[in-house]
């Protein structure tokens, strides 16, 4: 029996033997450019020299990149358009971290004292206005030492600049990391910037997600950064793709991460985009677009992203109820000022719907035809009921952009594949238990999926299903703006039920396209067209029209 069930599992939903992301080490390389200049020539044989030590002595390597970085900064005052001074200091900072590291030497808890030919240098760091930023808790690379390849880390999105790009990583879980809305262990890209005061280096992390220039010796530059290899090593690190189809099948053993999380710090200045993923998915699937849309500047000054994860073996009511109660409590910490945007893919579409639909009573009236105070239902039971029938829109929602959403359902969730997979999926007892009591109060009768069984993820993706029948009976509550994007596989197809019908080979468009959309977009892709490069330019487009005010 097992046996027969890992192979439907495997028939079902394999998926591609492709990592979302893997990461080695590389070797950074100075490579000099051409110039005249004999200072600059001069610091490029510091760098080199500094080079020859490496591993075998760190420490002393460590000086000599100090000597090289201080060199440049004094050039730069002169000459601050010169390229191959600004690439040399930029490498000879991000050495400052190799040799760090090498050297297991920690500098941020008390200032480092580092001999050079020239002189001791003095190492130490720029006080910060964060208050929990603490250097010392966290594991810095450079990211010229990061080779990143996977499904998910395709383009490589980086910023010119001044500085040395750092991936950072927290060396121990975040253990109120659940009450702050991040993330469990850190994963982030800062910028470091070393000043020099006579013979002291002030070493400096910038965001590059907050910061867009720096000054350094009378000039300003543009902030270098690297949106990628965060990310890249985030993906390779937590491996999310080894936990997706658990999440599906077993539901009620993953149900604590269903949650909000923010990708970055918190800037009430900026309005929040919250993704939601879909069936036997994770946030891991928006990295190509997050990592697209992060290196647009406009994105960047007017957008913060945030992610609901969520076991997706769950029936997409109940994880609507559970998103609205994280939103309660996320506000209460990181209220809103800006109105948020919404992205939902596949399931998280539907999900979505959900948070701009007032149902009243109605939905519940459909089920037990009577108001809840005279259903005898056990109070447990009750609430989970009311959560999923009884809703109002979320207030603080301004915009609604939907990606391959089937919110009238899938023919593919009737056919073989989604009775098996309905069958392979473990509902959580609270939910089997509340439905088989709900069954003895419900007076509607001829729903292909009985109430006594809760439906599951799969089965409240079908066409037939009561809950998605009755739900796109009632309107969206009016005032918030929503779009639409949906794939057709470069096949196009006829917009109704006839054949040939327009599909990205899991939605049909007749199901994803919903009249009063402010704009719709049909890209030639399967249903990841979240992915697909045309869909993120469409979303780029959507951000950067109402970045002033994404409620209109």
């Amino acid at each position: 029996m097992h046996y027969r069930l890992h192979l439907l599992a495997l028939a079902l939903f394999a998926t591609s033997c492709s990592h979302y992301s893997t990461i080695s080490d590389r070797k950074p390389v100075f490579l000099p450019l051409r110039t005249t200049a004999s200072a600059v020539s001069n610091i490029e044989q510091q760098l080199m020299k500094a080079g020859q030590a490496g591993k075998r002595d760190p420490f002393n390597s460590l000086g000599d990149y100090l000597s090289a970085a201080h060199s440049a900064e004094q050039y730069l005052k002169t000459h601050p358009n010169d390229p191959a001074a600004r690439g040399s200091y930029n490498f000879a900072v991000a050495r400052i971290f190799t040799c760090l590291r090498n050297a297991q030497s920690d500098p941020w808890a008390q200032p480092l004292r580092v001999p050079s030919d020239s002189g001791e240098y003095v190492l130490d760091r720029r006080p910060d206005a964060r208050k929990k930023w603490n250097p010392s808790l966290y594991d810095f690379k450079p990211v010229d030492e990061i080779d990143a390849k996977g499904l998910y880390v395709t383009d490589h999105m980086r910023k010119d600049g001044l500085g040395a790009s750092l991936v950072v990583v927290g060396k121990q879980v975040d253990q109120d990391a659940r009450s702050n809305y991040g993330m469990e262990k850190v994963y982030y890209g800062v910028t470091a910037i070393a000043r020099f005061e006579g013979r002291r280096c002030i070493i400096s992390f910038e965001d590059p997600l907050a910061t867009e220039e720096v000054a350094l010796a009378g000039h300003r530059y543009p902030l270098a950064a690297d949106f990628t290899m965060p990310l890249a090593v985030m993906l390779a690190e937590t491996k999310p793709e080894k936990m997706e189809l658990a999440r599906l099948l077993r539901p009620q053993d993953y149900a604590e991460t269903a949650r909000i999380s923010r990708l970055q710090p918190y800037d009430p200045k900026k309005t929040v985009v919250l993704v939601i993923h879909g069936l036997k998915d994770s946030p891991a699937t928006y990295a190509p677009m997050i990592n697209s849309l992060r290196s647009d500047r406009r994105i960047r000054e007017n957008y913060q992203f945030w992610f609901y994860s969520y076991p997706s073996g769950y029936p997409y009511p109940h994880s609507a109820a559970i998103l609205r109660r994280e939103l309660d409590a996320v506000e209460m910490k990181f209220p809103l000022h800006r109105p948020m945007v919404v992205i939902g893919h596949s399931m998280g579409g539907c999900i979505s719907r959900l948070l701009i639909t007032d149902t009243g009573d109605r939905l519940w009236l459909d089920f037990f035809g009577k108001p809840p105070s005279q259903v005898n239902l056990s109070k447990g039971t009750k609430a989970i009921f009311q959560d999923a029938l009884i809703f109002r829109h979320r207030p603080e929602i301004g915009r609604v952009i939907f990606i391959a959403a089937p919110l009238k359902g899938s023919d593919l969730a009737t056919g073989w594949a989604g009775r098996i997979g309905s069958w392979l999926v473990k509902s959580p007892i609270t939910l089997l238990t509340a439905g088989t009591e709900a069954a003895k109060a419900v007076v509607t009768a001829g729903d292909s999926l009985k109430v006594k069984a809760i439906p599951n993820s799969v089965d409240t993706l079908s066409p037939d299903n009561r809950f998605v029948k009755e739900i796109n009976k009632l309107p969206l509550t009016p005032g918030i703006p929503y779009h639409t994007i949906m794939g057709d596989r470069g096949k196009g197809g006829n917009h109704d039920k006839t054949r040939p019908v327009q599909s990205d080979g899991i939605v049909p468009y007749w199901s994803s396209h919903m009249p009063g959309a402010q704009s719709e977009l049909v890209v030639p892709s399967g249903h990841s067209a979240h992915q697909n490069p045309q869909a993120i330019a469409e979303v780029n487009r959507i951000l950067r029209l109402y970045s002033g005010n994404p409620g209109r």
